[in-house]
């Protein structure tokens, strides 16, 4: 028996070239180009301011969480020295041991100006204070440790703060007895020079974001400024 072959299956020619035919990628065209880095120009220049001034606040809410926990601190040193019945050393000068350190604290003088309430912390060496002494930066620091858990690395300089990048907060002092101050600046928030180098600030609390604290009366006031070039 002869068998019969069907043709029905071969495609012909023409189709065979219509199917097997790649659709051509079409790009953008100029115009479309064009609209298209309006478009991320526009976004672009509305993203980043916004997302300039989200991290100014982040950089205000840090130095204000950090101020709040610091005057936390010294009120629960003080607390503690009330509630052992006011300790003192061997020299007579107020002190307590405040989660595990010793610190040393204000004695009461009516006498100047502005005068000293007694129990706020002044560091951690018994010659510190603002008792007839001066405190000096090294003291502020021994605060700053003494109060806060885990406390970030605090720099005595802005020379320690160009050499090693692991500090986070610069620390000063200033006035005297009962107007001592000390400083407490956010390093990401300090003047720098044309080659990058953080610059000591000055005034003290007219750059960057920082906080005060002055042991005469335990005020503790957080200044926000605007961060220059």
């Amino acid at each position: 028996m002869i068998k019969s072959t069907s043709h029905n299956s071969i495609m012909p020619k023409s189709q065979l070239q219509a199917a097997c035919r790649v659709p051509k990628q079409k790009g953008f065209t100029l115009i479309e180009l064009v609209i298209v880095v309006v478009i991320l120009g526009f976004l672009a220049a509305t993203a980043i301011p916004k997302f300039i001034d989200l991290t100014e606040q982040a950089k205000q809410a840090n130095i204000e969480a950090m101020a709040g926990g610091f005057a936390t601190g010294v009120s629960l040193a003080r607390s503690q020295w009330e509630a052992e019945a006011r300790p003192k050393d061997t020299n007579d000068i107020n002190m307590v041991n405040y989660d595990g350190t010793i610190v040393y604290l204000t004695s009461e003088d009516r006498t100047s100006s502005p005068t000293i309430s007694p129990g706020y912390i002044v560091g951690t060496n018994s010659g510190s204070g603002i008792n007839s002494k001066t405190m000096a930066i090294a003291d502020c620091i021994s605060v700053w440790d003494s109060l806060l858990q885990q406390p970030p690395l605090l720099a005595s300089s802005v020379a320690d703060i160009n050499d090693d990048g692991g500090f986070r907060y610069l620390a000063n002092v200033s006035g005297s007895g009962s107007s001592t101050l000390c400083h407490y600046h956010l390093k990401e928030t300090l003047s720098r020079s044309s080659t990058g180098a953080y610059i000591a600030p000055s005034p003290l609390e007219e750059v960057g974001n920082s906080f005060s604290y002055q042991p005469a009366n335990s005020s503790v006031i957080i200044y926000i400024n605007e961060k220059q070039a």
